[in-house]
């Protein structure tokens, strides 16, 4: 009967702790992708060779496969509760999963720009940056939006264990039986992430 009956009282602490979350989330996500161009190029068959790609692969695979919240409570013991320790853990699992789908990315490019740079002398940095980001730019940022959605909800869950954000609000709602408060924070991400899911799809549709 509580969880029918959504109480408003806190709205603006509600907004607010969601909005933090957001921030974690897009902070996480952020750090995550400038840990995974390098690591991407480094993984990527045609690009690198195998003497870095074979230990980069490995690498990031032990990354993505520790989860977020196992991440987040080491973080949490480091340094203490707080948002530093959910951007913290978003960054390590999402960077190791973006550095998979951007060597994929990469692998797949066409040849012929890379090689009609490398035809005026260019070098090899110089190859990558106009011969295969630019081949690569819109998916890269396709996938960061992808990871940017799931992050929104990761961070939620990383609250529970004391990262910060609407999640503790969550957790000490279903502590204490406040079902009426919990019901209008469940409202509250519901929204926020519908929000996030339609801006990302509007900006996936005008870059592919």
């Amino acid at each position: 009967a509580q969880f029918l009956k959504p109480d408003w009282s806190e709205l603006q602490t509600y907004i607010k702790q969601m909005w933090l979350t957001v921030q974690i989330a897009l902070w996480g996500t952020t750090l995550a992708v400038i840990l995974a161009i390098p690591m991407g190029l480094a993984c990527a068959r045609n690009i690198a060779p195998s003497w870095i790609q074979f230990p980069m692969r490995r690498f990031i695979d032990i990354l993505r496969a520790i989860p977020d919240l196992v991440v987040g409570t080491i973080f949490i013991v480091a340094v203490g509760l707080g948002p530093f320790a959910g951007v913290m853990a978003i960054s390590i699992n999402t960077g190791g999963v973006l550095a998979k789908l951007f060597s994929e990315a990469v692998e797949a490019i066409d040849k012929g720009p890379v090689e009609g740079v490398r035809a005026t002398g260019a070098s090899g940095l110089q190859e990558i940056v106009w011969g295969v980001i630019p081949q690569v730019g819109p998916l890269w940022t396709s996938y960061a939006l992808y990871r940017l959605e799931s992050n929104s909800r990761s961070a939620t869950v990383l609250g529970l264990i004391g990262a910060g954000g609407i999640g503790q609000l969550l957790f000490d709602s279903l502590n204490t039986f406040a079902y009426d408060k919990l019901a209008a924070i469940i409202v509250v991400i519901a929204v926020a992430v519908f929000g996030i899911d339609m801006l990302s799809q509007a900006i996936r549709s005008r870059l592919l």
